[in-house]
């Protein structure tokens, strides 16, 4: 470094100009009177005095007297520390620019596009140990992996968890997906997907995180704090990561009592029960939509409502014929209740968890 370029870094460390090139000078000429130090200098003699006693306060040099005002250097060592102190401050500035740019805080976001997957991992892991109710995940084996803590976390917590891995193979090898015991720790269900796929997951209704695949040329990732957007992209899930993909381990149950967390899958399955007479005790775990306080109902159900109509013959509806509306009817002593899904506005409740029981025994 030339004598220019440690006279600007000086300067830029808190020295005035005068300060820096009167510093340098005392480092080249070593123990020196005041007026040899303006000389080596662009200080002017006038000014050189005050320069030297504000660098001795400083604690860059020591003066004495010697016929004249004389200086000479301190030990570096206080220096050296105190520009480390500044480059390290600098440092550790470039980095927060960097992170509050890549991950600006959520609270002041509801959607935030970030460049690295890493941001989107992490965030989805800590909003996955923090699931009260659901989780839908697509991932690829490695990204499992490290969310694998996270999902046996909430496995724990009763949380009901979707995964869709996807690995680039059209076979299922035994080195492609975890075991059965890992899925039993970390998913109530899994299916296979063997086409690239986008990292994906959704949290408890309303938390979306969201990056491409790891073979698409756009590198980026998307935060999203909205009930609207991350039942957009529940729709995405269902459809083309969940509905047409052979299950590799599922815990559901066929016989109550048995859960459902969406109310369309609910409806598919006990719609023919109910073209047949049967009687259907249920317990609904949800919200009131007046008031958004917490409700829990036991009853049975009476009637399912669905835009696309029924199938004659009391077939299960298609997925297409419950895109719409949906609604259950239940008969409980207190009334009749009309319980929506996912977002329910017109209906007195939206349905969190749906538990059908066990009949009556004297059935």
């Amino acid at each position: 470094m030339n004598t220019d370029d440690l006279t600007d870094v000086l300067e830029d460390a808190g020295l005035s100009p005068y300060q820096a090139d009167a510093y340098v000078a005392v480092l080249e000429l070593g123990a020196s009177p005041a007026t040899d130090i303006a000389e080596a200098s662009s200080v002017p003699d006038p000014r050189i005095y005050d320069v030297l006693r504000d660098l001795e306060t400083e604690g860059y040099i020591e003066t004495y007297q010697q016929g004249s005002l004389h200086a000479r250097a301190h030990s570096p060592s206080e220096v050296l520390e105190d520009l480390q102190t500044r480059a390290d401050r600098f440092s550790t500035a470039a980095e927060e620019i960097e992170n509050r740019w890549e991950s600006p805080p959520m609270e002041d976001h509801r959607v935030s596009i970030v460049k690295r997957f890493e941001t989107v991992l992490d965030r989805a892991e800590e909003l996955i140990r923090d699931a009260d109710n659901q989780v839908q995940l697509s991932a690829d084996p490695e990204q499992y992996e490290r969310l694998a803590p996270a999902l046996a976390e909430a496995r724990d917590d009763d949380v009901n968890i979707k995964l869709s891995l996807y690995t680039h193979d059209d076979e299922v090898r035994a080195d492609s997906l975890p075991g059965e015991s890992a899925l039993a720790d970390t998913c109530t269900e899994a299916r296979h997907r063997t086409l690239p796929s986008p990292f994906i997951a959704l949290v408890d209704r309303t938390w979306t995180c969201f990056t491409p695949h790891t073979d698409s040329v756009n590198e980026y990732g998307i935060l999203v704090d909205d009930r609207t957007h991350t039942y957009v992209f529940n729709w995405y899930f269902k459809t083309c990561l969940w509905g047409v993909w052979e299950p590799v381990y599922s815990e559901v149950r066929t016989e109550p009592p048995i859960t459902y967390v969406d109310i369309r899958q609910c409806i598919q399955e006990i719609e023919p029960l109910l073209e047949a007479g049967e009687t259907i005790p249920v317990r609904i775990e949800g919200f009131e939509t007046a008031t958004d306080e917490r409700v829990e109902l036991t009853g049975r159900i009476v009637d399912t409502t669905y835009s696309g109509g029924s199938d004659d013959g009391g077939a299960e509806p298609p997925l297409s014929h419950l895109a719409g509306r949906v609604q259950l009817t239940i008969d409980t002593d207190q009334g009749e209740y009309v319980v929506g899904g996912w977002g329910a506005m017109l209906e007195e409740i939206e349905a969190v968890r749906i538990t059908l029981l066990e009949p009556p025994s004297d059935r």
